[in-house]
């Protein structure tokens, strides 16, 4: 049965029209992502009914920190599921199992290393993402769990792309919305009066329990023998080779979430020079956190065309390559526009989800705006990183993946709040979108020029 279900997984990498193909992989990876951004939305809608803006802000702060430990969880992971693709596509079974297991202890090891040193250099990570006097008791609280959880998220994350890169999408959903169910029922049993009244660390250790679990599931999968991919210790075989390839492969996807973290952090230290700096610190955190949720969508539907072109292209077939990203590009782009659509219209219901303090709901609906007023450029950027990945453009990938939140924005949000106060922080994301747009475009050819000369070995 086990032989069955593996060739089944590889005839829709290989065989399935590749729209369909695509989608049946993308619709349970977003779900599974959408799953995962409940931890973030469900902390902060709880920690909002404890009525404290500095709760809130702390939870901001910590943003930062979240995306850069996202960021390393992608360097190796992104990088060893489209490694491991091209390898399955390409007949190669034991050195994706190679790729993937030498990946999973690397990042356990690297998990280790964050935890320790993100405990030690606790306080003066928070002050450098903005955290004020006043809110920084409350950031400690929150991110000491963070630390603790890269232990188990960094080789989970790993697992995951690992399922990605088999089609196993169905383990992967499982057990992303079977821990973010769990912490909607801890959320408050840790939180609350009621409960064991741990207040905002409640929210943080709930999290970390519950990703644990997720986890847990990822690890029985591998070691049950159910996949296609194998992930064992006699497959530990770390070569400086491997590390090269997987780290040159997922450096563009990690300076993405970097970038985010470095622009999220520099927004909190302008609003921190500005009248009703918590406030706007607070509705930032508040909007970073929903934006996450278009952000996961865009990134879902790309889990499904990333191991289909991994395929085509470790395959060598062309057609196939060009058909999944055709599709995809003018997915991503529908996409883009009904995320932005449904954020502009519902910004300030969305806003009071979480706080009902007019000025936060004033300052979060404009934000929630700005950063979403020309979403599709975050959409075409990533959906054309992720494509100079798949055919050995990283360099190429890793220059697209620093425009929108680095090279464009950092100069605007370090500028513009300056002139324009408050406004320089609305005006700094649609200003980095309209530049990205336009170098996204100019490049395009490049990319359709160089899939085939790689794929054709010119």
């Amino acid at each position: 049965m086990s032989n069955e279900k593996n060739i089944e997984k590889e005839s829709l990498l290989s065989d399935v029209k590749p729209s369909k193909a695509i989608v049946k992989l993308a619709i349970p990876a977003t779900i599974a992502l959408l799953a995962k951004a409940i931890y973030n939305i469900v902390d902060t809608a709880y920690i909002g009914l404890l009525d404290s803006e500095a709760a809130l802000a702390a939870v901001g702060v910590t943003l930062p920190l979240l995306l850069i430990f996202v960021s390393i969880e992608n360097i190796f992971a992104a990088g060893a599921a489209v490694l491991a693709g091209r390898q399955l596509g390409a007949g190669d079974k034991k050195g994706s199992s190679t790729t993937i297991s030498t990946i999973v202890a690397a990042s356990t090891l690297i998990g280790g290393i964050l935890c320790v040193g993100g405990i030690i250099f606790m306080e003066p990570l928070m002050r450098a993402f903005g955290a004020s006097e006043t809110v920084m008791p409350l950031a400690k609280d929150y991110a000491f769990w963070m630390f603790i959880a890269a232990l188990f998220n960094l080789p989970a994350q790993s697992l995951n792309c690992a399922a990605r890169a088999e089609s196993s999408v169905k383990i992967s959903t499982i057990a992303v919305i079977t821990g973010a169910a769990l912490n909607v029922i801890l959320d408050p049993i840790f939180m609350f009066e009621w409960g064991l009244n741990m207040g905002v660390e409640g929210a943080s250790l709930a999290t970390t329990v519950s990703q644990f679990v997720t986890f847990a599931i990822l690890v029985w999968f591998y070691l049950s023998g159910r996949s296609i991919i194998k992930v064992g210790l006699k497959y530990i075989k770390p070569t400086a080779k491997l590390f090269k390839d997987v780290i040159f492969i997922g450096i563009p996807t990690a300076v993405i979430q970097i970038c985010l973290a470095i622009a999220t952090s520099l927004t909190n230290v302008a609003a921190a020079t500005l009248p009703d700096s918590d406030l706007i610190i607070a509705a930032y955190g508040v909007v970073q956190r929903l934006i996450l949720i278009g952000c996961y969508v865009i990134m879902g539907f790309m889990q499904g065309y990333q191991p289909v072109a991994s395929y085509a292209f470790g395959a060598k077939n062309e057609t196939r390559f060009h058909d999944s990203a055709r599709f995809s590009l003018k997915s991503t782009l529908l996409l883009s526009v009904i995320v932005a659509g449904i954020y502009i219209l519902l910004s300030q219901p969305l806003i009071m989800l979480f706080n009902r303090n007019p000025a936060i709901v004033e300052y979060g609906s404009r934000l929630l705006i700005s950063q979403v007023a020309l979403y599709p450029a975050f959409g075409l950027c990533y959906m054309m990183t992720i494509t100079f990945q798949t055919v050995g453009a990283s360099r190429f990938g890793l220059f697209l993946s620093t425009i929108r939140q680095g090279i464009f924005y950092i100069p605007c949000i370090i500028l513009l709040p300056r002139v324009w106060d408050v406004n320089g922080i609305y005006f700094s994301q649609p200003i980095a979108d309209v530049l990205t747009i336009i170098v996204c475009l100019l490049s395009y050819r490049a990319m359709k020029r160089i899939a085939t000369q790689n794929m054709n070995g010119v």
